[in-house]
């Protein structure tokens, strides 16, 4: 691949989002970035500053597949549309939930869809305090929902290992983690949204 006379910070992010996808999120360094795009790791520098702007740079890539324009219907359906597009543009791109916390405040896609949640909110009549408390307990539910799924998914061993529990010892434990295999990710994240939204009242 020839080296290019000049990158833009999306050249950038999507070679690196390629790392991630292929090699997992260990893999991603400045010099595998570079031979992505087929230049040497230095002239990469010349560019980002270290691995941590690139990854900056990749979460806001991701991110940007977010449409933030808010949809129709009642305040509760207005937010799981919006939370779900958050799930929907990560999936594709398991590798790098574990950098969304790190960044998303830094992501402009991301701050543009915090800021259609909050008008959500707001229409719904949440304001102060209240606004703040119900906007945090949303955005820890969707992140954390990603985080939870790609550290422990529940069709991965950790369910399965819980499942084989002696039912003598935890038998309420072991019967959860059974019927929980059978729960595909996006009901789980769906249905624990919805209980969040009823504990809000919307």
């Amino acid at each position: 691949m020839p080296r290019p006379r000049s990158l833009t910070p999306e050249q950038i992010a999507t070679a690196a989002l390629t790392v991630l996808d292929r090699d997992g999120l260990d893999s991603l360094s400045m010099r595998t970035v570079a031979q992505e795009l087929g230049m040497g790791t230095m002239s990469l520098y010349r560019y980002v500053s270290d691995r941590g702007q690139v990854e900056e740079l990749v979460v806001d890539l991701v991110l940007r597949a977010v449409d933030a324009g808010i949809p129709r219907g009642t305040p509760g359906k207005r937010l799981s549309a919006l939370a779900d597009r958050v799930r929907v543009a990560v999936s594709g791109h398991p590798a790098v939930v574990p950098l969304l916390l790190t960044y998303r405040h830094r992501s402009p896609s991301s701050r543009r869809w915090g800021e259609a949640v909050l008008t959500v909110l707001t229409d719904a009549g949440l304001t102060g305090k209240r606004r703040v408390i119900a906007f945090r307990a949303l955005l820890g539910y969707v992140f954390g929902a990603l985080q939870v799924a790609h550290f422990g998914s529940l069709s991965g061993p950790g369910t399965a290992a819980l499942a084989d529990l002696p039912p003598e010892e935890f038998p309420i434990l072991s019967e959860t983690a059974a019927q929980a295999r059978d729960i595909p990710p996006e009901e789980e994240f769906r249905k624990g949204l919805e209980i969040v939204l009823r504990g809000l009242g919307l």
